[in-house]
Protein backbone atom coordinates (compact mmCIF):
# COMPACT_ATOMS: atom_id res chain seq x y z
CA UNK A 1 0.00 0.00 0.00
CA UNK A 2 1.30 3.44 -0.94
CA UNK A 3 2.20 5.58 2.06
CA UNK A 4 0.24 8.78 2.64
CA UNK A 5 2.26 11.91 1.89
CA UNK A 6 2.68 14.67 4.46
CA UNK A 7 4.80 17.77 5.00
CA UNK A 8 7.43 17.73 7.76
CA UNK A 9 9.38 20.82 8.78
CA UNK A 10 13.00 19.67 8.79
CA UNK A 11 15.58 22.16 10.03
CA UNK A 12 18.43 19.65 10.33
CA UNK A 13 18.38 19.93 14.12
CA UNK A 14 17.93 16.97 16.44
CA UNK A 15 14.22 17.52 17.09
CA UNK A 16 13.07 17.80 13.49
CA UNK A 17 15.34 14.97 12.33
CA UNK A 18 13.89 12.63 14.96
CA UNK A 19 10.41 13.78 13.92
CA UNK A 20 11.06 13.05 10.24
CA UNK A 21 12.18 9.49 11.01
CA UNK A 22 9.33 9.07 13.49
CA UNK A 23 6.63 10.19 11.06
CA UNK A 24 8.03 7.99 8.31
CA UNK A 25 8.38 4.86 10.40
CA UNK A 26 5.90 5.15 13.28
CA UNK A 27 3.13 7.05 11.48
CA UNK A 28 3.70 5.15 8.22
CA UNK A 29 3.85 8.34 6.17
CA UNK A 30 5.97 9.51 3.24
CA UNK A 31 7.30 12.92 4.31
CA UNK A 32 8.08 15.79 2.01
CA UNK A 33 10.75 17.62 3.97
CA UNK A 34 10.47 21.39 4.06
CA UNK A 35 13.38 23.56 5.23
CA UNK A 36 13.87 27.32 5.42
CA UNK A 37 16.78 29.61 4.74
CA UNK A 38 15.71 32.61 6.80
CA UNK A 39 19.00 34.40 7.39
CA UNK A 40 20.03 32.23 10.34
CA UNK A 41 23.55 32.59 11.74
CA UNK A 42 24.85 29.49 9.95
CA UNK A 43 23.76 26.87 7.43
CA UNK A 44 25.12 23.71 9.09
CA UNK A 45 21.62 22.50 9.91
CA UNK A 46 20.40 23.08 6.36
CA UNK A 47 23.26 20.99 4.99
CA UNK A 48 22.38 18.19 7.40
CA UNK A 49 18.71 18.46 6.43
CA UNK A 50 19.77 17.81 2.83
CA UNK A 51 21.74 14.76 3.97
CA UNK A 52 18.82 13.39 5.98
CA UNK A 53 16.36 13.80 3.10
CA UNK A 54 18.79 12.15 0.69
CA UNK A 55 19.45 9.27 3.07
CA UNK A 56 15.73 8.67 3.57
CA UNK A 57 15.02 9.02 -0.15
CA UNK A 58 12.36 11.69 0.37
CA UNK A 59 11.59 14.92 -1.48
CA UNK A 60 13.16 18.04 0.02
CA UNK A 61 12.28 21.68 -0.59
CA UNK A 62 14.15 24.70 0.78
CA UNK A 63 12.33 28.03 0.88
CA UNK A 64 14.17 31.31 1.35
CA UNK A 65 12.47 33.85 3.60
CA UNK A 66 14.42 37.08 4.32
CA UNK A 67 13.49 37.31 8.00
CA UNK A 68 16.87 38.88 8.72
CA UNK A 69 15.70 41.85 6.61
CA UNK A 70 12.56 42.21 8.73
CA UNK A 71 13.60 41.47 12.31
CA UNK A 72 16.63 42.85 14.11
CA UNK A 73 16.04 41.73 17.70
CA UNK A 74 16.93 38.03 17.52
CA UNK A 75 20.38 36.59 18.20
CA UNK A 76 19.64 33.86 15.66
CA UNK A 77 19.48 36.48 12.91
CA UNK A 78 21.90 39.16 14.08
CA UNK A 79 25.49 37.88 14.30
CA UNK A 80 26.48 41.00 16.22
CA UNK A 81 24.20 40.04 19.10
CA UNK A 82 26.00 38.03 21.75
CA UNK A 83 24.56 34.57 22.24
CA UNK A 84 23.48 34.12 25.89
CA UNK A 85 25.04 31.21 27.72
CA UNK A 86 22.38 30.64 30.37
CA UNK A 87 20.25 27.51 30.70
CA UNK A 88 17.52 27.19 28.04
CA UNK A 89 14.81 28.00 30.63
CA UNK A 90 16.40 31.33 31.60
CA UNK A 91 14.53 34.48 30.54
CA UNK A 92 17.68 35.74 28.79
CA UNK A 93 17.05 33.08 26.14
CA UNK A 94 14.20 35.21 24.80
CA UNK A 95 16.82 36.98 22.69
CA UNK A 96 17.02 33.77 20.63
CA UNK A 97 13.35 33.98 19.63
CA UNK A 98 12.73 34.79 15.98
CA UNK A 99 9.38 36.65 16.11
CA UNK A 100 6.47 34.44 15.07
CA UNK A 101 8.85 32.05 13.28
CA UNK A 102 6.75 28.90 13.53
CA UNK A 103 3.57 30.61 12.38
CA UNK A 104 5.41 32.03 9.36
CA UNK A 105 6.97 28.69 8.45
CA UNK A 106 3.81 26.71 9.12
CA UNK A 107 1.89 29.08 6.86
CA UNK A 108 4.21 28.19 3.99
CA UNK A 109 3.93 24.49 4.87
CA UNK A 110 0.12 24.65 4.99
CA UNK A 111 0.05 26.43 1.63
CA UNK A 112 2.32 23.80 0.10
CA UNK A 113 0.18 21.01 1.56
CA UNK A 114 -2.96 22.59 0.13
CA UNK A 115 -1.30 22.98 -3.27
CA UNK A 116 -0.32 19.29 -3.26
CA UNK A 117 -3.68 18.19 -1.81
CA UNK A 118 -1.92 16.87 1.32
CA UNK A 119 -3.78 16.95 4.62
CA UNK A 120 -1.02 16.81 7.28
CA UNK A 121 1.80 19.13 8.32
CA UNK A 122 4.15 18.14 11.15
CA UNK A 123 6.55 20.22 13.22
CA UNK A 124 8.82 19.30 16.11
CA UNK A 125 7.70 21.52 19.00
CA UNK A 126 8.36 19.80 22.32
CA UNK A 127 7.82 20.39 26.03
CA UNK A 128 11.22 21.96 26.77
CA UNK A 129 10.42 24.69 24.24
CA UNK A 130 7.36 25.82 26.20
CA UNK A 131 9.43 27.90 28.64
CA UNK A 132 10.73 30.38 26.06
CA UNK A 133 9.00 29.89 22.71
CA UNK A 134 5.29 30.83 22.62
CA UNK A 135 4.76 29.19 19.22
CA UNK A 136 5.80 25.80 20.58
CA UNK A 137 3.02 25.62 23.18
CA UNK A 138 -0.34 23.83 22.98
CA UNK A 139 -2.00 27.26 23.31
CA UNK A 140 -0.50 28.09 19.89
CA UNK A 141 -0.75 24.66 18.26
CA UNK A 142 -4.46 24.11 18.89
CA UNK A 143 -5.80 27.35 17.34
CA UNK A 144 -3.19 27.13 14.55
CA UNK A 145 -4.50 23.69 13.68
CA UNK A 146 -8.10 24.91 13.70
CA UNK A 147 -7.26 27.94 11.56
CA UNK A 148 -5.44 25.73 9.05
CA UNK A 149 -8.35 23.32 8.76
CA UNK A 150 -10.77 26.21 8.20
CA UNK A 151 -8.46 27.91 5.69
CA UNK A 152 -7.92 24.94 3.35
CA UNK A 153 -10.10 22.75 1.15
CA UNK A 154 -7.91 19.77 2.13
CA UNK A 155 -8.56 20.51 5.84
CA UNK A 156 -4.82 20.53 6.50
CA UNK A 157 -4.00 19.47 10.05
CA UNK A 158 -1.02 20.94 11.92
CA UNK A 159 0.41 18.17 14.08
CA UNK A 160 3.11 18.21 16.75
CA UNK A 161 3.44 14.64 18.11
CA UNK A 162 6.17 15.71 20.55
CA UNK A 163 4.34 18.71 22.05
CA UNK A 164 4.16 17.06 25.49
CA UNK A 165 7.47 15.19 25.27
CA UNK A 166 10.81 16.40 26.59
CA UNK A 167 14.18 16.62 24.84
CA UNK A 168 15.15 13.55 26.85
CA UNK A 169 12.17 11.72 25.32
CA UNK A 170 13.20 12.77 21.81
CA UNK A 171 16.75 11.49 22.25
CA UNK A 172 15.29 8.21 23.53
CA UNK A 173 12.95 7.96 20.54
CA UNK A 174 15.79 8.76 18.16
CA UNK A 175 17.97 6.10 19.76
CA UNK A 176 15.23 3.47 19.37
CA UNK A 177 14.82 4.49 15.73
CA UNK A 178 18.59 4.01 15.29
CA UNK A 179 19.15 7.59 14.12
CA UNK A 180 22.72 8.68 13.49
CA UNK A 181 22.88 11.73 15.76
CA UNK A 182 25.98 12.90 13.90
CA UNK A 183 23.56 13.93 11.14
CA UNK A 184 21.96 16.47 13.49
CA UNK A 185 23.14 19.85 14.79
CA UNK A 186 21.80 21.79 17.77
CA UNK A 187 24.40 24.46 18.52
CA UNK A 188 23.48 28.09 17.86
CA UNK A 189 27.03 28.67 16.65
CA UNK A 190 28.15 27.38 13.26
CA UNK A 191 31.73 26.48 14.07
CA UNK A 192 33.58 23.23 13.35
CA UNK A 193 32.64 21.86 16.77
CA UNK A 194 29.52 22.51 18.85
CA UNK A 195 30.30 25.12 21.52
CA UNK A 196 28.92 23.15 24.47
CA UNK A 197 27.88 26.33 26.29
CA UNK A 198 24.90 27.80 24.44
CA UNK A 199 21.42 26.90 25.66
CA UNK A 200 20.73 24.33 22.94
CA UNK A 201 24.05 22.59 23.53
CA UNK A 202 23.30 22.44 27.26
CA UNK A 203 19.81 21.09 26.58
CA UNK A 204 21.11 18.47 24.15
CA UNK A 205 23.92 17.26 26.42
CA UNK A 206 21.49 17.11 29.34
CA UNK A 207 19.07 14.98 27.29
CA UNK A 208 21.78 12.51 26.31
CA UNK A 209 23.01 12.34 29.91
CA UNK A 210 19.50 11.59 31.20
CA UNK A 211 19.29 8.73 28.68
CA UNK A 212 22.73 7.47 29.80
CA UNK A 213 23.95 7.91 26.24
CA UNK A 214 26.99 9.63 24.78
CA UNK A 215 26.37 12.37 22.23
CA UNK A 216 28.58 11.55 19.22
CA UNK A 217 29.04 15.23 18.31
CA UNK A 218 32.37 16.84 19.15
CA UNK A 219 32.21 19.81 21.50
CA UNK A 220 34.63 22.63 22.29
CA UNK A 221 33.51 22.37 25.94
CA UNK A 222 31.59 19.45 27.42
Amino acid sequence: MKKKECIVLLSGGLDSTVLTHYVMRRRDRMPIALSFNYGQRHKKELNLARQTAKKLGIKHKIIKIPLDKLFDNSALLDKKTKMPGEHYTHKNQRVTVVPNRNMIMLSFAIGLAENLKISEVYYAAHKNDHAIYPDCRPAFLNPMNKASMHATYSCVQVLAPFINKTKKDLVGIGYKLDIDFLTTWSCYEGKKFACGTCATCQERLEAFHKNKLMDPLEYEIQ
